[in-house]
């Protein structure tokens, strides 16, 4: 099956700019590529497309659920030891936004992140306390329709979302959504639409609804920005191009790298929406061949160059964001360094 070409198809009626068409095939494709972990999923490709073609509804505010803590939220999945839930505890800001349709109720519990990524868990619960899912559903193969969690920034985003099913048989299961910005996105006014639980059947191909209804929610990113900046114009070359590092932010729950190419890139005018071999190969060469080592004070190195990010020509030269949030939360005083393209930052102690 091939994917690249699933998700560019999709798209080719679709109005966008040439280079809005490649980063979106290309972050699709990594996404339904990528291998899962910790019971994670990348964002569904059904999933992905409705978001390209949902409007953005007006949305008023939903009614209040459960107010949870952040650390009862994220602990169990983003790490629970003394450290990790200090952290959560200082930078999470508890929701409770939900709403209610066909005798389900999906609740914003609680959002964290920094200056440029928000991670935020939702919990889908039946009413009536019986099984939310019917038997045999993976949380693997979960997907939901709507635009998702729309911040209203005038920035180009990426991210993913996955499930969370601790019990099949339980009454609600919770889903994970990831998203990073070029922009600043914390302080802002999230809006969530969502239509629709499936589960992708492999056989067929399809997406086979398992509960029907639409929720509609609204709140604030209130959130507190934990994030440290390093580095300030150093430079290394790579294919022939010298790409200068703006600005490497990094969290205890994502990173961000800034940096220019002192090239223009330029896409192919093809206008069907397929991504034609010449973009891809722009898009290696500017964004994916960009290596970003992450080494934690123990020795351990972690490879955080298969991120999704933005590529945009600029005067001559071309202006590349990179970075996503991490899979679970990292004390900034356990991180030793962060190198880009082999430039390295020591990361201060706090």
């Amino acid at each position: 099956m091939n994917r690249q070409f699933e998700y560019t198809s999709a798209m080719q009626d679709l109005h966008f700019t040439p280079q809005q068409k490649v980063e979106i095939a290309a972050r699709a494709a990594e996404a339904a590529q990528a291998a899962p972990r910790r019971k994670r999923r990348p964002i569904g490709r059904t999933a992905l497309i409705a978001a390209c073609l949902t409007v953005v509804l007006a949305v008023s505010a939903g009614a209040t659920g459960v107010l949870k803590s952040a650390i009862d939220v994220f602990s169990p999945i983003f790490g629970g030891s003394a450290a990790q839930t200090e952290i959560i505890d200082k930078i999470g800001y508890p929701v409770g936004a939900s709403d209610t349709d066909n005798g389900v109720t999906i609740t914003a519990d609680a959002v964290m992140g920094d200056r440029y990524n928000a991670v935020i868990i939702y919990t889908i619960s039946r009413d009536d306390g019986t099984a939310l899912l019917p038997e045999g559903a993976e949380d693997a193969m979960l997907l939901v329709h709507g635009n998702g969690t729309d911040l209203s920034i005038l920035g180009g985003t990426h991210g993913g979302s996955y499930f969370v099913v601790e019990d099949p048989a339980a009454s609600s299961i919770q889903m994970v959504e990831t998203r990073s910005s070029d922009v600043p996105l914390n302080d802002c006014t999230a809006t969530a639409v969502f239509e629709n639980l499936y589960q992708w059947d492999e056989e067929t191909g399809e997406a086979v609804p398992i509960v029907e209804g639409k929720w509609k929610l609204k709140f604030e990113m209130a959130y507190e920005d934990s994030s440290i900046t390093l580095g300030s114009g150093e430079t290394f070359s790579q294919g022939g191009m010298t790409f200068t590092i703006d600005a490497v932010t990094i969290s205890p729950v994502a990173y961000k790298v800034d940096y220019t190419v002192d090239r223009e890139v330029v896409w192919s005018e093809s206008g069907s929406g397929r991504q034609a071999p010449e973009d891809a190969r722009q898009m290696e060469q500017y964004l994916e061949n960009v290596e970003i080592l992450l080494t934690k004070t123990d020795g351990t190195v972690i490879d955080l160059s298969n991120a999704g990010g933005s590529i945009g020509p600029e005067d001559g030269k071309t202006v590349c964001s990179k970075g996503e949030v991490f899979d679970e939360i990292l004390p900034l005083e356990e991180l030793a360094s962060v190198s880009v393209g082999g430039v390295e930052f020591p990361i201060p102690a706090e």
